[in-house]
């Protein structure tokens, strides 16, 4: 049985295998026949061609409480969309497929670019961008989820308890954060959420001094996870990261748009499983490598809006300290391994600390050297005041893309 241990600085909601999938989507019902709950799907269209994607629509078939998906395609060509349209043709919810390499789409992003509110970068968090328009636009969403859909272990228990906070009428949580334990094929995964982001946190704390803000990212216990709920008020202002700091990025956002208390993280399952980033030391454009670069900015970028100063001796001194504590948590994680019957090769582990250590001093040197570099892609609140007609236009490209190639 989990624990329900509350650390005090975000409300935690256990799961204690007391209520069944069933009950929750009962629930779920209710609360839907008085707030429209839309979920978000950001897939490449290799992810249809992977083992998970089609676990997901599967068990997504029967959670009738929701009442759109928004699937976000991108690296498709107009063969592959429509094939994605087909593909997803199966819901029986109502969904959309927004073809991002689209003409339509790419002639909104080129008039957006011209105005400088577009996304100035490809991935992830752009592919969230335009789906988190497209939901605004549509103006029928109250609770907006979004997961990835590269998730292995998917089952509908977890979308359930995902959307359950925000949906709940009578809870005060405005976002909610998925975690989960990490373990597949007999060993500890999340490298980067346990040898990055813990220690770094803890090593910042001990360089910089306390941080109601550190202490908050503390707080969660999984904040790499790409699981969120959100009331849709929260959509229409949140700063999308355009980098591979998205998690942390959304994550600050909260911090600053909203109370703390309207805040809480969720646990979803009991293992979880997607694919895996190589850890690429090679090249630091890819892997692990670029991840966890773009994380330590993120970071850095953060707390310097909180006035915190940074200098390159900081950037050394915060090296030394994460790669010290890293170190201990190597023995911590090996223990607990241990004594669950699992491996962790300590090699491997070192390794991985060692060049998340060189990507403190990579990104430390990139913010010094460039401090007004900003990844974050302005809010819709924004956008529609740079661009009055644009939410109108996006519905209606979407709908001409289904029409023309989708079928529909």
């Amino acid at each position: 049985m989990a624990d329900f241990h509350q650390n005090g600085q975000i409300a935690t909601l256990h799961n204690l295998r007391t209520t069944s999938t069933e009950q929750l989507e009962t629930q779920l019902r209710s609360f839907a026949s008085e707030r429209n709950i839309w979920l978000v799907l950001p897939s490449l269209f290799s992810e249809l061609e992977g083992a998970a994607l089609p676990r997901i629509l599967d068990e997504l078939s029967h959670a009738d409480y929701i009442d759109h998906v928004v699937i976000g395609l991108d690296r498709a060509d107009a063969d592959q969309y429509r094939h994605a349209c087909q593909f997803f043709s199966r819901l029986p919810q109502k969904h959309s497929v927004l073809w991002n390499d689209g003409p339509r789409l790419r002639a909104i992003d080129a008039d957006l670019s011209e105005a400088g509110v577009a996304p100035i970068r490809e991935g992830k968090g752009r592919n969230v961008w335009y789906c988190f328009g497209y939901t605004l636009a549509g103006r029928r969403a109250d609770v907006v989820g979004l997961h990835d859909c590269d998730i292995l272990t998917y089952d509908r228990n977890m979308l359930a308890r995902l959307l359950y906070p925000v949906s709940h009428p009578e809870f005060p949580y405005q976002f909610c954060k998925g975690y989960y334990p990490r373990v597949a094929d007999g060993k500890l995964n999340g490298r980067v959420n346990r040898l990055l982001v813990g220690p770094i946190l803890m090593a910042l704390s001990k360089v910089l001094g306390p941080s109601e803000y550190l202490d908050y990212l503390r707080g969660f216990r999984y904040a790499l996870a790409g699981e969120f709920a959100m009331n849709i008020n929260v959509v229409k202002d949140i700063r999308v990261p355009s980098d591979w700091g998205l998690e942390i990025g959304v994550l600050s956002e909260a911090w600053r748009n909203i109370n703390q208390r309207a805040i809480c993280q969720v646990e979803l399952s009991d293992n979880y499983d997607h694919k895996h980033q190589p850890l690429s030391p090679e090249d630091k454009t890819k892997g692990l490598s670029r991840m966890s670069r773009d994380i330590c900015k993120s970071l850095f970028r953060k707390l310097a809006t909180d006035g915190i100063t940074f200098h390159r001796e900081t950037f050394r001194a915060l090296k030394a300290t994460y790669y010290r504590t890293a170190l201990d948590q190597i023995e911590w994680y090996h223990s607990a391994a241990t004594i669950n019957g699992l491996t962790l090769d300590r090699h491997v582990e070192e390794q991985a600390v060692e060049l998340f250590a060189s990507s403190i001093v990579d990104a430390g040197k990139a913010f010094v050297e460039n401090p007004m570099e900003t990844p974050f892609i302005p809010n819709w609140s924004r956008v529609t005041a740079a661009h009055p007609g644009i939410m109108k236009r996006i519905r209606e490209a979407v709908a001409a893309d289904q029409a023309e190639f989708g079928g529909g």
